[in-house]
């Protein structure tokens, strides 16, 4: 019976001239299907790279996340609006659970290479104990966060968050005051006094009270 010179019988097939540790093998090439598949996967790599890297922007996975999480935020900035930069709207958003994890998502994209996952803090400080080097009140972290620290080591921030997430970023770093990082750095800076556990009324509040009481009625003359 003749056989196929393209896939010869093991009787058939040429010994390698590539013997491993003496041990001799027959030299025969890979299948038809093996080497069709391989081509396809050339082909395929080929039109993937042009479709998501070299075609129209925003078609690659990272390009996508990015979009969608942009839209998320987006529509959870709707509900809350344009958020005020001082400390009462710190200690309330430190105090909800919900926009504290909004915060963290921002934490963890941009801070976590200097300050570590868990707060720790990497080359930059702890951010879970009480000592702080630039932070005197909670309202000093979102000064930081904008405008940076030691000369550089902590970049400005301000041009590049939207300031929603400046606000809820340094939220977040204040929440993690008093957890137990797994690796923390050792302290630096001085101890300040414990954050506001509610929010602050506003000075102006009590004065229009008072402006508004009736003038207390002049003593009646004794009769």
């Amino acid at each position: 019976m003749a056989t196929d010179p393209a896939n010869p019988s093991d009787d058939e097939a040429p010994l390698s001239d590539r013997p491993y540790d003496g041990i001799e093998y027959l030299e025969h090439a890979p299948p038809s299907w093996w080497k069709g598949l391989f081509a396809a996967t050339i082909v395929f790599s080929v039109l993937y790279l042009q479709f998501y890297h070299l075609g129209t922007p925003g078609r690659s996975a990272v390009e996508r996340y990015d979009q969608a999480l942009a839209e998320n935020m987006r529509l959870q900035f709707a509900e809350i609006g344009e958020l005020q930069p001082d400390e009462a709207t710190l200690v309330r958003m430190m105090n909800d659970s919900r926009w504290v994890r909004v915060g963290e998502s921002v934490y963890r994209t941009h801070c976590v290479s200097c300050h570590g996952i868990d707060g720790g803090g990497v080359v930059g400080p702890n951010l879970t104990d009480d000592h702080y080097k630039n932070t005197r009140t909670i309202g000093d972290i979102l000064r930081v966060v904008q405008n940076g620290a030691a000369a550089g080591a902590m970049p400005p921030w301000r041009d590049k968050l939207h300031l929603n997430e400046q606000i809820l970023v340094s939220s977040f770093v204040a929440s993690l005051r008093g957890t137990t990082p797994t690796n923390p750095r050792g302290p630096e800076g001085n101890v300040i006094p414990p954050w506001p556990t509610e929010v602050p009324e506003p000075e102006s509040a009590a004065a229009p009270q008072a402006e508004s009481a009736p003038p207390a009625a002049p003593d009646q003359p004794a009769s």
